[in-house]
């Protein structure tokens, strides 16, 4: 009798533990296998998972895949976020809002053509089908390494300190640029060439681009500027990447680059702050270029940016800045590097395409089609620029004048040579 009872007890615990492994596994093929279509019939499965749950789930992963995109061909994984979640939303100024709708546009009697040998450039993600759901905006993954590359945590995401001054050449700062001043501005806009310039410092950058300025140089500089850029200390890489960035006091603590903080409220799905921009210019091949647009609303005063050929990419809110609430008092473009070599030599670093000037159309990097908005929202050929080169022997500008181009100029350089040791 006893040996028969115990039999029976390990069959029982046997059939026990065989019915929880094939409980385990119904609930397991429950989570793991695709829901059921609409028109099956009840099975065991939704003992444990009713048909409802299953039908979300299968919803719930097809949003999934769509939003959560593969790296694109730089290595970058883009983020779709929905909208009211931007980082921009974490002002206390603009919690619970929305994205505005899109603005009053600049108006333009401008008919320039253009050379059959320039095209337009994009963006790099789009060739591993870039884009998001309408209702969310592309934001550019950071990782720790990113963060880890930065010379100081607080300073992550930010310019390194300095001020935007014409006498540039004692802080690090570089410039060959044209700008305009002495009137009131309410936008800026110019097509500018993309190249990829060699960055010898990890800590150096350069870059290309508009400048919208107000403010004093010395602590309460109000800035907006939009561009492309080479910074291996930001991205990590080498590639030319489209940014933005702002400022409102002579970038000591205010805004940052790109999406990097609450500010710039991003409203385009397909356009992606921090992408890598292609194609690019070679030297003696073919050109290319992007279009770049900043205005102010008339209707609300906040400052929109355009990219390529009417893309709306986001807008500053204007309550953002003090000078810049009203008006710019000066527009800038043109290009700036870093060089973080205190003494000795100065920095192989390039901008532009790293030739000078003077060597023209497909050789040197190029600004075409400057012009400013006015108070009546008019775009106007820019009149009376200024050329400023800090270091002309490293890199220099010429301007020139014609009827495709209207308002252009070339700058850039390779940085140390025989003229500049």
């Amino acid at each position: 009798m006893a040996a028969s009872s115990s039999a029976a007890t390990t069959l029982t615990l046997s059939q026990s533990l065989s019915h929880i492994f094939v409980a385990f596994l119904l609930v397991s093929l429950c989570y793991s296998a695709s829901p059921v279509s609409s028109d099956s019939s009840a099975n065991s499965t939704q003992t444990f998972l009713p048909r409802k749950e299953l039908l979300k789930l299968k919803r719930v992963n097809a949003y999934l895949k769509k939003i959560n995109k593969p790296a694109s061909p730089d290595g970058d994984v883009f983020d779709c976020v929905l909208s009211h979640l931007q980082p921009a939303f974490d002002h206390p100024l603009l919690k619970g809002h929305k994205p505005l709708d899109p603005p009053e546009r600049p108006k333009s009697n401008e008919t320039s053509g253009t050379e059959e040998i320039i095209a337009e450039s994009f963006q790099q993600w789009h060739d591993s089908g870039g884009s998001c759901p309408e209702g969310t905006v592309p934001i550019r993954r950071t990782t720790e390494k990113d963060v880890l590359r930065a010379n100081k945590l607080r300073r992550f995401g930010k310019k390194p300190i300095r001020h935007l001054r014409r006498d540039s050449s004692g802080n690090g700062h570089e410039h060959a640029v044209v700008f305009v001043n002495g009137e009131q501005y309410y936008g800026a806009k110019a097509k500018l060439n993309v190249w990829a310039p060699k960055v010898t410092d990890p800590y150096e950058f350069s870059l290309s681009q508009i400048w919208v300025i107000s403010g004093s140089f010395e602590n309460d500089l109000n800035t907006i500027e939009a561009g492309w850029q080479v910074s291996p200390e930001l991205y990590g890489d080498s590639y030319p990447r489209f940014f933005t960035y702002w400022t409102t006091d002579a970038y000591q603590a205010t805004g940052c680059y790109n999406l990097l903080c609450s500010g710039f409220v991003q409203t385009n799905n397909k356009i992606a702050i921090g992408a890598a921009i292609s194609p690019r210019s070679s030297y003696r091949g073919r050109q290319f270029d992007i279009g770049l647009m900043v205005w102010k609303d008339p209707k609300h005063g906040h400052w929109w940016l355009e990219f390529g050929s009417g893309l709306l990419v986001g807008y500053w809110p204007a309550f953002l800045f003090s000078h810049l609430r009203s008006h710019a008092s000066m527009v800038q473009f043109g290009g700036e590097i870093v060089n973080s070599r205190s003494t000795g030599a100065h920095t192989y670093t390039q901008m532009g395409s790293g030739h000078f000037a003077g060597e023209g159309f497909g050789k040197s990097s190029y600004f075409r089609n400057l012009q400013t908005v006015d108070w009546d929202n008019n775009l106007l050929p820019l009149n009376s620029m200024h050329l400023q080169a800090d270091h002309p022997n490293c890199y220099d500008v010429r301007q020139g004048r014609n009827t495709v181009w209207g308002t252009y100029f070339y700058y850039g350089g390779p940085g140390r040579n025989i003229r500049c040791p």
